[in-house]
């Protein structure tokens, strides 16, 4: 039951701490959610998922 509790704690802390940051960041957006700024699609050439943008172009939106 101790575990349980213990993990419910930490996760919703983990969460407050994602919404204090949202909050307190400019426009509310999280920061390197472009390909730009992702290491694992920038090996593979991929495309951001959220503006378009391939590994080399700078963030679309």
């Amino acid at each position: 039951m101790k575990t349980i509790i213990l993990s419910i704690v930490l996760l919703a802390l983990a969460i407050a701490g994602i919404a204090i940051k949202l909050l307190v960041k400019k426009n509310g957006k999280f920061s390197g959610t472009c390909s730009s700024n992702n290491p694992l699609i920038q090996s593979d050439g991929g495309t951001c998922g959220i503006c378009g943008a391939k590994p080399e172009e700078k963030c679309k939106s």
